[in-house]
């Protein structure tokens, strides 16, 4: 390991970022190291410019693409090699404003109702039901459970946040259930291969592709889609949209915003009554 690669490893830990960003931005910093065959510390602001028009036209990142490569680049010499300022005039593609595909109610009761597997469906019907991310899901501990304030602890969730969750009581239900068939002991969702960690997302995600594939859903979208319907499905019941923020961890509200494009007018309604996994229920009767 070189000493600047050391050197921003304790950097971004000072810093208290996610292993997931250690990861990103390691791989930037190779990236560029390997496209000028030499080390970061030698290059040139024209350099850098160089290489982000690489990034742009000759590799056609996609423009979030682009600002992972941007925030990685600009950490290293602004943070590790303590340059003054970074005025890299870089000019990546702007962040198309797209809204994903958005599942209807009957076709989450179809997909939750063709995932045969118990493990893989409490998974997907928490996506769905508490609006987590999948990585979230994977990672949650027996003890995130509150039972008695009805809420779920996400531990260390994007951004190295923790937030508590409401959890609907059909869902604390099933989550009892779960337990007494399984017994977890400290991972909610364990490894079947290495009991003492968390599943892999990859596991969920073909569980949720599949079942999509089986209940004839043609959306398009993964099993992030469930988390999209989740805040559009709680808008339209009239949870307050500064609520939401909150419950999907969102640091910025424009963020959440985005679903106010599938409602046209807001439905009015109890903020409360978002027991989702229910309503399923209730429809299909």
């Amino acid at each position: 390991m070189t000493a600047l690669r050391q050197k921003m490893i304790a950097a971004m830990r000072q810093r208290g970022f996610a292993q997931r960003t250690h990861n990103t931005y390691l791989m930037v910093v190779t990236d560029l190291a390997r496209y000028f065959h030499r080390p970061p510390d030698t290059l040139s602001t024209d350099d850098l410019q160089h290489f982000f028009n690489h990034l742009v036209q000759e590799r056609g990142l996609s423009a979030a693409s682009c600002r992972v490569y941007l925030h990685g680049v600009r950490f290293l010499y602004l943070h590790v090699l303590q340059w003054p300022s970074f005025d890299v005039p870089l000019t990546v593609p702007k962040k198309p404003q797209r809204i994903p595909e958005l599942l209807t109610r009957d076709e989450v009761r179809r997909i939750l109702a063709a995932c045969q597997n118990p493990k893989h469906r409490m998974m997907l019907e928490l996506c769905y039901g508490c609006g987590l991310r999948v990585t979230e899901v994977c990672h949650l501990r027996v003890s995130d459970i509150d039972s008695q304030r009805y809420q779920l602890r996400v531990t260390q969730g994007k951004g190295g946040k923790d937030r508590m969750v409401l959890l609907p009581v059909t869902l604390l239900d099933r989550l009892r259930e779960y337990w007494r068939a399984y017994r977890p002991m400290t991972w909610l969702f364990p490894s079947a291969l290495f009991p003492d960690q968390a599943l892999h997302a990859s596991a969920p995600q073909k569980a949720f592709t599949q079942a999509k594939r089986l209940a004839g859903v043609e959306r398009v979208g993964g099993i992030h889609s469930l988390r999209h319907a989740y805040a559009t499905h709680v808008l339209e019941q009239g949870l307050p949209i500064h609520q939401l923020q909150r419950l999907l961890g969102h640091r910025n509200l424009q963020s959440t915003m985005r679903y106010l494009h599938w409602l046209p007018s807001q439905q009015g309604g109890d903020q409360y009554h978002i027991d989702l996994v229910a309503a399923l229920e209730v429809s299909h009767d």
